[in-house]
């Protein structure tokens, strides 16, 4: 296993099925945090998720509290349009938690004031976007992880 990738009340089925398959390709558990914006039978995430979707590792949970509950000694990084810190500057390691909100509003504020130092964000170089898919972030992330631990 890689890495953790958490998404807290995802709202799009595709976004989840594409990060479904990336949570795949790179070894990683897929965390997903209810209330979601779909039926995990959507046909839009099976879509997205092709015929790899049955073989993703996903775990998933009845509210925020639940989640944070069962993972307490978990190493945890916040990724939020919002933070100071660039995400190159992560020190990866294995079975790092990463959590990202909904497509909609991102991560609740008070989740990020408390976690300020575990907050990060990928540099964007055009002021008329204000974030990226969550599902290419997702992938920036999860691959720059990887090439950080020569995986």
């Amino acid at each position: 296993m890689s890495f953790n990738v958490v998404l807290l009340e995802p709202e799009i089925p595709n976004n989840t099925g594409n990060i479904g398959r990336l949570c795949l390709a790179t070894g990683s558990t897929l965390h997903l945090i209810k209330p979601f914006g779909f039926e995990l039978s959507d046909s839009k995430l099976k879509r997205a998720g092709l015929d790899y979707w049955k073989f993703i590792n996903v775990r998933i949970y009845d509210s925020k509290d639940v989640f944070f509950e069962e993972n307490q000694r978990a190493n945890f990084i916040y990724f939020s349009s919002h933070a100071q810190k660039n995400y190159t500057s992560i020190k990866f390691q294995k079975n790092l938690f990463l959590v990202f909100g909904k497509e909609s509003v991102g991560l609740p504020k008070e989740l990020i004031q408390n976690n300020l130092e575990n907050c990060y964000k990928i540099h964007l170089l055009s002021e008329h976007i204000r974030s990226l898919n969550i599902a290419n972030s997702v992938g920036i992330v999860l691959y720059e992880g990887l090439r950080q631990l020569d995986l």
